[in-house]
């Protein structure tokens, strides 16, 4: 006769461990925290994206305003509108030279051609025995002197004669003349010479 024996013990099963409270809060903690973390990770993603497509978007429109500059500025309406607006101008330009120009021939200005001339006119006629010491011209020229020596007073007419042909020196005459002798003691040239000082005129002003 056989007889079994039960020899399971219910204290040698392997018993299931339970999470505690504080487990189970620190896990939720870290969870939460994660997707904090997460949340704000995103949200600085989605700013730089619209930061980017805000960029692009003015990089865009700018573009847009430089391809339509572009065909407006070289449409062939645009480029004729541009040349007629040149050739305008030049136009004024040229009206405004030729009348200065002509004003300037008129010789409403006086004196444009400068002094040279005067220059050249001083160089040309020498007399012998006579030279020039200095000279001033006023505005045009309409006021005229010359300073200078001479060792005999009678060629100061000769020289006034061949001034006067000079074509600068036209419509001028010499309306004053002035003599005296040279004084040694003041550095002037020596004695033998005379000096003399004359201031000419405007042809029209000499007969006032």
């Amino acid at each position: 006769m056989s007889q079994q024996i039960n020899l399971f013990n219910p204290v040698f099963l392997k018993q299931k461990k339970h999470f505690s409270a504080v487990t189970m809060l620190q896990a939720l903690l870290l969870i939460v925290l994660g997707s904090m973390l997460f949340y704000g990770y995103a949200v600085y993603q989605v700013k730089m994206l619209a930061k980017q497509t805000a960029e692009m978007n003015i990089r865009y429109e700018a573009e847009q305003k430089r391809m339509v500059n572009y065909i407006n500025e070289f449409s062939p309406q645009r480029a004729q509108q541009l040349l007629n607006d040149e050739l305008q101008m030049v136009e004024v330009q040229a009206s405004q030279q030729e009348a200065l120009l002509t004003t300037l021939k008129s010789g409403a200005f006086g004196n444009t051609q400068g002094y040279s001339e005067y220059l050249r006119a001083f160089a040309r006629q020498t007399v012998k025995g006579l030279w020039l010491t200095g000279f001033n011209i006023g505005g045009d020229g309409a006021q005229l002197s010359l300073h200078g020596a001479v060792v005999n007073p009678q060629l100061l007419p000769e020289y006034i004669q061949r001034m006067n042909r000079e074509p600068v020196m036209r419509g001028k005459t010499f309306a004053a003349l002035q003599m005296k002798l040279p004084d040694a003691a003041n550095n002037q040239p020596p004695l033998g010479y005379v000096l003399f000082s004359l201031r000419s005129v405007a042809a029209d002003e000499g007969g006032k």
